[in-house]
């Protein structure tokens, strides 16, 4: 089972490439994984039956208890043939359904598998939260199934619909599993239901169940999204919303209601809800004329009954509601299908529409029959036997006493009559020769012949109605173990003298006589209503205009919201954060019952030096009326850090905390370029004195902090054993970095997410048109055949493209872009200082990166090196020197990072080792002698690579873009004032 699970999880990869080699026709090879599991499961039936249940796990996270455990009963063995069995039917179908289009089909079908890969893990998973995954997988890959045509607003709308509706029932569930698995000690399906807690946090864990799985099978109040979601393609609808998807919350009530159907809130939800839903759904279902919306608002109905049978939580409507589950999988698929070949060919569904279908496409109007038959329960299809077997059940409740036997009899019955209606409707309005309101006969829609394997799966699965009713022996001695596990009554109701068995033929019993009522009734009621055309509601508004409405609500909340609170004013948000800071601290500080503190003057003789600088540096940047200057005031805070740092034993520290304050320093004079040089010159600084008293306030606030925090520790600080655990859990003497990618191997990766993210949205706001690398292109390719010189080609102001040797007095260039840069801006003695020094220090940017492990550096701290070196070609020749210097994109080197980072963490866990797991590899070379080598250097490459891409997208965005807007600035202003 695991391992078909994963093939589920690598195939659908696969699938776009295949598609686009063979067209349509890779729906085949795309059946034959769905083929594989059905046989598995067929193959495992004797084991089933006779009580030895499968079952295979894997430890996944340990530490939290959840493991890919995968067990199939019975529910769990019937719910597999239904998602395999249909799943490659409908494949084989996509192919004739898809034939000639070429659009976006590689991603349907891959997504369409990887599907019913999440339904195939949903329904055989032991463990809750794992379930609660695949629940959320299958939302997602609903969503991309159901807008397929995307280019349809109405396509895009139902997705999105069926999307929120089915997360947020999901989200909701999973507050009600966390409950009942911490109530009960554990995540198993299993143990939970044969330990059966119970109490009043099991009833409400319960209740939020309930509403994921009600969400998800589209009972009220959720059932608007399943009509809506017609707008996906034929096959969607006849495997999501007929077999797969809309069954995962009737298989979860299947799965609870053995054990929990006892619970008082369970009845009245599961019934009640389950039996206005039949009756809604199947009174709307006689109001459209669109035959895949008659079949959607009936799906509503059946899927109404499945939650009263399944969910009643006895042994006979157990029995009864396996038989269901299967039939309305097979007629319910089989019908979708038809309605699919009948628009395939004759471009409509209205049946309003089509007349004389049935004469002739024969065959098609045969099997719509039979399938029609095992929905309303006509003999002897398997339709037939769970109805009657459900009636049987619930009819012994209703005579018990019980209540909600009583609801549910009555429900069911009425259900019924509107099943027959609408089904009738259906193949009359599909196959029937109609006539005008005047009274002629329609003329006959003309037939084109589709091809014989566009039949062969609606064809299969209406005939295994038929086969299915006539093996139901056999299916109640495989049903009968699941039955068996909920009780044979409701409390104080008496338990049926024989126990039902699913059969053809009972005799003439009480549930044939009201099965046959209903189907009468429904006949009538269809001829009443064949011809009607409502206009008016039954309520002043639909679920679907509340589903509106409560968009439009929380849209108009969230922009009120965002309007109270997001003024624009980062000293409001700053002011903010900071009043905050002072008033949830200065509460704990006062409110703490002792105050310690170990306080010293000072612990080396640099501090009473520094400290004074800083201090006065950070006073003077107060009073600073420049930007620039108050910049560099604040830099020198930074600066005095590097050398407490460094005086305090942490040069790694030092270093990093040098080269950050330094590239920060750049990017500020790169902004402060397109600011007003003087602070306030356009917004004043308003409420001086509030913001003193701020500022001192949160001062005094973190000094006291820290004054307490000398004095909280009462253990032995674990950074004591950092540097062993470094050397013998890293096999590194740099404690820092080993810390970095070892240790804290995950925080940094998301720090690098963080870094990704601040350049993207560096590079968004700087951007107009997009981000390609516009610099390069400046530097002239050599001809074919050529060699390079060591004096590239420039581009010339005249437009040609001339060795730097032959241009002017002949003198080498020293930079390439120092050419272009404007005569007043240039400094020779800056390019030649960074033409000497640029291939040096990128050296050191590769010593720091290897070193990093036992030495001062690491991948932060050489790509910082490395970003400088980029930094100063672009100071010493402009923007065309940058794009000489890194003629790649800032984001492919972040891609690269992350990716290899990513890699890092992933790549151990194929081999059975934890994610980021670190190994030490040493060996003797003839030259280098004794060399040490640990794979956390890999992923120190990717930092480096991140850092690298991070300076460069600042340099071109708030550099070089800046200098080319500005220059196109200054050539217009030119140009208008000439």
């Amino acid at each position: 089972m695991l391992l078909v699970l994963g093939a589920f999880a690598v195939v659908p990869i696969l699938l776009p490439w295949l598609v686009a080699r063979i067209g349509a026709r890779a729906f085949y090879v795309a059946a034959l994984l769905p083929l594989a599991g059905f046989v598995y499961a067929v193959v495992l039936t004797p084991r089933i039956i006779a009580g030895d249940i499968p079952f295979e796990t894997y430890a996944w996270i340990p530490s939290l208890g959840i493991d890919l455990s995968m067990r199939m009963d019975t529910l769990s063995w019937l719910m597999t043939l239904v998602v395999t069995g249909v799943g490659a039917l409908v494949m084989i179908y996509c192919r004739w359904y898809f034939r000639g289009k070429k659009e976006n089909l590689g991603q349907f079908a891959a997504v369409l598998l990887a599907f019913a890969g999440a339904m195939y893990g949903l329904v055989l998973t032991d463990d809750l939260v794992v379930l609660v995954m695949f629940w959320e997988v299958t939302s997602v890959l609903s969503y991309l199934l159901i807008g397929y045509y995307n280019k349809r607003a109405a396509s895009r709308r139902a997705a999105l619909q069926a999307l929120l509706v089915t997360t947020l029932g999901g989200l909701v569930m999973l507050i009600g599993v966390v409950l009942l698995v911490v109530d009960a000690g554990t995540s198993s399906i299993s143990t939970i239901l044969a330990e059966a807690p119970s109490g009043p946090i099991v009833d409400a864990a319960l209740v939020l169940i309930l509403v994921g799985a009600l969400s998800k099978s589209a009972i009220f109040p959720f059932h608007f999204w399943l009509p809506g979601a017609m707008a996906a393609p034929t096959p969607v609808s006849a495997y999501l919303h007929a077999a797969a998807m809309v069954k995962a919350g009737i298989y979860l009530i299947a799965r609870l209601a053995p054990v929990f159907a006892i619970a008082p809130t369970w009845r009245p939800i599961v019934v009640g809800l389950g039996v206005f839903t039949m009756v809604l759904g199947g009174f709307q279902a006689l109001r459209e004329t669109d035959l895949k919306r008659v079949l959607a608002f009936g799906t509503v109905s059946q899927l109404g009954m499945l939650t009263v049978v399944l969910g009643y939580g006895t042994r006979d409507a157990a029995l009864a509601g396996l038989a269901l589950l299967l039939s309305h999988a097979l007629f319910k698929s089989a019908l979708f299908l038809v309605v699919g070949v009948i628009d395939r060919q004759l471009s409509t569904r209205d049946l309003t529409e089509l007349s004389g279908v049935g004469r002739q496409a024969p065959v098609l109007a045969t099997f719509s029959i039979i399938a029609v038959a095992s929905m309303v329960g006509i003999i002897p299809t398997i339709g037939f036997v769970a109805k009657e077997g459900a009636l049987a059940a619930l009819l012994h409740e209703a005579l018990g006493g019980a209540v909600w036997g009583t609801v549910a009899l009555v429900g069911i019955t009425l259900g019924s009559v509107l099943t027959a209606g609408y089904g009738i409707r259906f193949v009359w309005g599909a196959f029937a020769t109609k006539r005008q309101p005047s009274g002629d006969r329609m003329p006959d829609t003309e037939w084109p012949d589709p091809p014989i394997g566009f039949l062969v799966a609606p064809i299969v699965l209406a005939g295994l109605t038929v086969i299915a009713g006539v093996a139901s022996p056999w299916l109640d001695k495989a049903f009968t173990p699941y039955a068996d596990e909920a009780p044979a009554a409701t409390i104080g109701v008496t338990a049926p003298e024989h126990p039902a068995h699913l059969a053809v033929w009972h005799g003439f019993e009480a549930a044939l006589w009201i099965s046959l009522a209903s189907i009468a009734v429904g006949v009538l009621v269809f001829w009443a209503t064949r011809g009607w055309r409502p206009v008016t509601r039954l309520l002043p508004f639909t679920a679907a205009e509340a589903y509106n409405g409560a968009l439009r609500g929380i849209a108009r909340l969230s922009v009120l919201t965002t309007s109270l609170t997001q003024r624009g004013s980062l000293p409001v948000y700053v002011g903010t954060i900071f009043v905050v800071f002072v008033a949830a601290e200065g509460t704990a500080l006062i409110a703490s019952d002792e105050w310690r503190a170990q306080l010293e003057a000072f612990q080396t003789p640099t501090q009473l030096f520094v400290a004074p600088l800083m201090i006065a540096a950070g006073l003077i940047a107060i009073r600073a009326r420049k930007r620039y200057t108050g910049v560099v005031l604040v830099s020198v805070t930074g600066l005095g850090m590097v050398l407490l740092f460094a005086t305090s034993g942490a040069p790694d520290l030092a270093l990093t905390q040098i080269l950050v304050e330094t590239v920060t320093l750049v990017a500020f004079a790169l902004v402060l370029r397109r600011i007003p040089s003087r602070l306030g010159e356009h917004n004043a600084s308003v409420w001086p004195v509030a913001r003193a008293v701020l500022g001192a306030a949160v001062g005094i606030t973190m000094a006291l902090v820290a004054i307490v925090a000398t004095g909280a520790r009462v253990e032995k600080p674990i950074s004591e054993r950092f540097p062993e655990l470094a050397y013998q859990l890293g096999h590194g003497k740099n404690v820092v970095n080993v810390a970095l990618v070892d240790l804290r191997g995950w925080d940094t990766m998301g720090e690098l997410s963080v870094l990704i993210l601040a350049a993207t949205g560096v590079a968004s706001l700087v951007f107009v048109t997009h981000r390609a690398d516009t610099l390069s292109r400046f530097i002239a390719p050599l001809p074919s055949g050529a060699t390079r010189a060591r004096r590239p080609l420039v581009e010339t102001s005249d437009g040609l493209k001339q060795r730097g040797d032959e241009r002017g007095s002949g003198r080498m260039a020293w930079l390439v872009g120092g050419q272009r840069v404007r005569p007043e801006n240039r400094s020779i003695m800056l390019e030649v200082i960074v033409r000497i020094l640029f291939h040096t220090i990128v050296i050191v940017s590769l010593y720091l990166l290897f070193a990093g492990h036992n030495l001062p550096g690491g991948g932060f701290a050489g790509g910082l090196v490395a970003g400088m070196a980029l930094v100063m070609r672009y100071v010493a020749g402009g923007r065309y020197e940058l794009g000489a210097a890194a003629p790649t994109d800032a984001g492919r080197l972040l891609g690269a990072g992350m990716t290899i980072a990513v890699a890092c963490a992933v790549v151990p866990v194929f081999f059975g080792y934890p994610p980021l797991s670190s190994f030490f590899f040493e060996t003797t070379l003839p030259v280098l002698g004794h060399v040490e080598f640990v794979t956390s250097t890999i992923f120190d490459v990717g930092v480096y690579l991140v850092v690298i891409g991070l300076v460069l997208d600042v340099l071109r965005s708030l550099g070089a873009e800046v200098d080319r807007q500005a220059q196109e600035l200054r050539e217009q202003q030119g140009v208008s004032v000439s």
